[in-house]
């Protein structure tokens, strides 16, 4: 990449800061160094749409990145679909994960042996605190892998709100209020769980539950309260139905504001993305003036609408995590607005959004420092600030807001 002198600066002002990553899916370590590894594995996660999109049959794709199959057969499904996807964004963290610590440029018929072996040498324990605290200058990162068994305060865990908020079925809340000792027969019993289950996860260090942006309805106590009891009673319907578990939501959005959880709200990408567009929650941040929402992925693809619900609610912050390998040139024209829109106190600037491939966290945060100095970069090119203060505004993005967002102990 060629860079402006002032991205440059930026740049390396950003590469000497402490980094709060505010979201991974990462899991404990020890599920990464037990398990066998190779080049391919730089190619798990979010690359498995590009290359399924390119024309590797789903079933394939499984097999790719089965480090148990024998790597040469792997690479030969793989390789022809290499350069269809190479160019895009959510290929580069790859590479430059690659170069950066395997010591290779490409990834080649003649590189990808030599990237295995070095990558299979360094998948010891210790691997998370390198990639993670020595190079990208991580102080935690908030990590959802559905789990709160960490022994390291290098990733801070949220859980799942749908935990609470569906609650299946008779014998399901019969077994979470088991586990916690305590007996639920009414409405009011299975709230009082809800409080107990999210005390309990605070004491394991859990900051936050996470959702998505849903079509919700208001909450309507009295059908909430007839619906439990159906489920109580053995039927198998009512325990997922949507005016019950979306009056649990609601319950679950006030409970993390008593608690001091954040409630992180998926927007945007997967599937029918229409289905979780940031939209469904214009109605529903008003109604929890208390509670703090993190809005992620800007929505994608409706950046700009996700940035007037930034604007237009003091609870809700806006979180670039994983824009930066959707799209960078989405995100950069979208924070460009964002500037114009949303004091600069309620802006995340980076989450890797990975689990398996580690290294490639390091490749996500070189693609946000490049996208915040760009668009920093250019306001200070028009004089429009000073590059102190633009220094200053990317910490923010990057460590003070999601530091003081989540009250990270750090």
């Amino acid at each position: 990449m060629n860079y402006t002198k002032t991205e440059k600066k930026l740049i390396e002002a950003m590469e000497q800061m402490k980094i709060i990553d505010a979201h991974e899916h990462l899991p404990p370590e020890h599920v990464r160094t037990d398990a066998r590894v190779d080049v391919l594995v730089l190619f798990a996660h979010y690359t498995k749409t590009d290359l399924v999109t390119a024309g590797l049959a789903a079933k394939d794709y499984e097999k790719v990145v089965d480090c148990e199959q024998p790597l040469k057969e792997r690479w030969k499904l793989f390789r022809p679909f290499l350069k269809e996807i190479r160019y895009g964004s959510y290929a580069r963290p790859a590479f430059i994960a690659a170069k950066e610590f395997y010591g290779c440029g490409d990834i080649t018929d003649k590189t990808y042996m030599k990237i295995t072996e070095r990558m299979r040498d360094m998948n010891k324990p210790g691997i998370y605190k390198k990639v993670l605290r020595k190079k990208c200058r991580i102080l935690t990162a908030l990590t959802q892998a559905g789990r709160t068994d960490y022994d390291t305060k290098l990733l801070t865990p949220l859980m799942p709100l749908d935990t609470h908020a569906r609650p299946g079925s008779a014998d399901g809340v019969d077994q979470k209020a088991d586990a916690l000792g305590m007996k639920v027969a009414s409405l009011d019993d299975y709230l009082a769980m809800v409080r107990t289950a999210l005390e309990k996860l605070k004491t394991e260090r859990v900051v936050g539950l996470k959702t998505r942006a849903q079509d919700t309805s208001n909450p309507d106590r009295k059908e909430a309260e007839e619906l439990f009891t159906k489920m109580m009673d053995g039927d198998a319907n009512a325990g997922n139905a949507k005016p019950l578990c979306d009056f649990l939501k609601h319950q679950l959005f006030e409970l993390c504001a008593d608690l001091d959880l954040v409630v992180a709200v998926h927007a945007g990408m997967w599937g029918d993305f229409r289905q979780i567009d940031s939209e469904h929650m214009i109605n529903v941040f008003p109604l929890h003036p208390r509670t703090r929402f993190d809005l992620y992925h800007m929505g994608m693809p409706s950046v700009r609408r996700t940035g007037v619900i930034g604007k237009n609610n003091p609870n809700v912050w806006l979180n670039l995590c994983w824009t930066h390998i959707i799209s960078p040139q989405m995100t950069l024209s979208a924070l460009d607005e964002y500037m114009d829109m949303v004091p600069m106190n309620k802006i995340i600037g980076f989450g890797g959004d990975y689990g398996r491939p580690v290294e490639k966290v390091y490749g996500h945060l070189v693609m946000a420092r490049e996208n915040i100095a760009t668009v920093l970069g250019r306001r200070v090119d028009r004089g429009l600030m000073g590059l102190k203060e633009a220094r200053a505004i990317a910490h923010k993005w990057l460590y003070t807001n999601p530091k003081e967002l989540y009250r990270l102990d750090v």
